[in-house]
């Protein structure tokens, strides 16, 4: 028996501290939830733990950004669904100011007036509708020049947009005798006497002896007949075209009676300033002493030339609306301004179309992601709302005639095919912010429940070793004291 080293004490006591070491780190994992509070619990658990924890408040603030964006976006797509609502209004109050009925001063200058009044709100509601003093529709610092789009006039023929600030109108084929409508006005092809004589060939009056109108009196074919000296005796009747059909005399003589118009040479030498028909097709040929090519006594009837020079003006009246720079442009091919005599038009026009120096669109990105890589950006673009980058800036219906009503209408329907285009734009990256969300929020969940597994307590587990650790330290101390007691028996042996 030894006194100076009690190896059942220092075993016991040893024991425990191991316990009691372990009991410590159970009640710390028990009262804090967490299975790894230092590093020393689990370093390569913390490690993937804390780049799981990255991840995941990253991902928490990118669905907050995408939140945001919904938001922003929300902002800018409500306030173009009244600027629509007001290019709607606008299209009925150029519609209407377009009909024949209105009174030339008062109606359409009241029309007018609504319309500046729209024209203002729409620039207003581009000026000031802002998200977190963010402005949405006006653009952002710096300017750029946008074409607006070209337009026919409403006359007949083919549009072609070239890509390259121009277009190219080419107009129907005008024949003599055609109708054309210009400007709201319908005038006929003035045609020449080879027109006339072209037109009764292909009718080939000569073989079916078709009726011709002339000024709007009809002209029948007879077939005439031989005149005779002897019993009985007859007139000679010219074969050809009759206003009234020929009769013989009745004198006896041998008397010759001329057709109104024997032949198709007949009816060109006397066709200036008459207007011919046969069947649905017909000829004015045009009395222009004047030169101006419209016809002395019926202004409706107008040589090609002139109808060109017509079309040149209204396509022109058409493409400035809202040309805010003054470039719109109409000429002929050889880039002259169309004119009755040195530059006649031909049919094709090239137009250059108008021009509105705006601002820049606006740009920014939504992060929606983690990490910082360029993928994870969203780009919102939002051009300028304003009445220049719609196109109508200036927008005036009030003229006489009602063309300048007709024109706006097409430019209103620019206007609003333009906000239809950047309002679905804008809702494409709602509806793609909206899938973005849910899946930020899918993988946040997913990673969470990783971390978890790796960072938190199991609760009942650690319990369970709770319970152990407890019952061994009761344990460890009453052995600890059995232990110390051990060395009483040598007093025994000293007595």
């Amino acid at each position: 028996m030894v006194v100076q080293h009690n190896m059942q004490a220092m075993n016991a006591n040893r024991m425990l501290n191991v316990t009691t070491s372990a009991q410590s780190k159970s009640t710390e994992k028990l009262s804090s939830g967490y299975r790894i509070n230092r590093a020393a619990d689990d370093a390569a658990g913390l490690t993937i733990s804390e780049k799981m924890r990255k991840q995941i408040r990253g991902l928490d603030q990118a669905s907050t950004n995408a939140q945001d964006g919904v938001s922003s976006v929300q902002t800018a797509e409500g306030a173009l669904t009244e600027v629509h609502s007001m290019l709607q209004r606008m299209n009925e109050l150029a519609t209407q100011a377009a009909n024949g009925t209105n009174s030339k001063d008062s109606d359409r200058q009241a029309i007018q007036d609504e319309i500046d009044q729209l024209t203002t709100e729409i620039d207003r509601v581009s000026e000031t509708t802002k998200f977190n003093e963010t402005y949405l529709l006006k653009g952002e610092a710096g300017t750029k020049t946008i074409n607006m789009k070209a337009h026919d006039a409403g006359l007949k023929g083919t549009l072609t947009d070239n890509g390259d600030g121009t277009a190219t109108f080419v107009m129907d084929t005008l024949n003599a005798g055609d109708k054309v409508s210009i400007g709201g006005k319908t005038y006929t092809i003035a045609g020449a006497a080879d027109d006339v004589g072209d037109m009764l060939t292909k009718a080939d009056i000569t073989t079916k002896h078709q009726d011709v109108t002339i000024n709007g009196k009809t002209y029948k074919y007879n077939a005439g007949q031989t005149g005779s000296d002897t019993a009985p005796k007859k007139d000679t009747i010219e074969a050809g075209w009759y206003a009234e059909t020929p009769k013989d005399s009745g004198t006896g003589a041998n008397t010759t009676i001329n057709a109104d118009y024997k032949d198709i040479d007949a009816f060109k030498n006397g066709a200036d300033g008459k207007t011919i028909a046969v069947g649905t097709k017909s000829v004015s040929v045009i009395k222009d002493a004047d030169a101006n090519g419209i016809d002395d006594v019926d202004s409706s009837v107008i040589s090609k030339e002139k109808a060109y020079e017509l079309a040149s003006k209204e396509l022109l009246a058409a493409n400035q609306i809202g040309d805010t720079e003054g470039k719109a442009e109409v000429t002929n091919k050889a880039g002259n301004q169309i004119d009755l005599n040195t530059n006649k038009g031909d049919g094709t026009f090239k137009i250059k179309v108008g021009q509105a120096k705006v601002a820049n669109s606006l740009a920014f990105s939504l992060h929606v992601g983690a990490d910082a890589d360029m993928t994870n950006k969203i780009q919102v673009n939002i051009d300028a709302m304003d009445s220049a980058s719609l196109g109508i800036k200036g927008l005036n219906v009030k003229d006489d005639s009602g063309n300048a009503a007709t024109y706006a209408v097409d430019a209103i329907s620019d206007a609003i095919s333009k906000v239809s285009s950047q309002r679905s734009s804008l809702g494409a990256v709602q509806n793609r912010l909206e899938h973005t969300i849910n899946n930020l929020d899918n993988v946040v969940e997913n990673t969470t429940t990783a971390e978890s597994r790796i960072r938190d307590t199991d609760m009942a587990e650690e319990m369970v070793n709770y319970s152990k650790n407890n019952i061994l330290a009761q344990a460890g101390q009453s052995m600890l004291a059995q232990a110390n007691q051990s060395n009483q028996g040598v007093l025994s042996l000293l007595q």
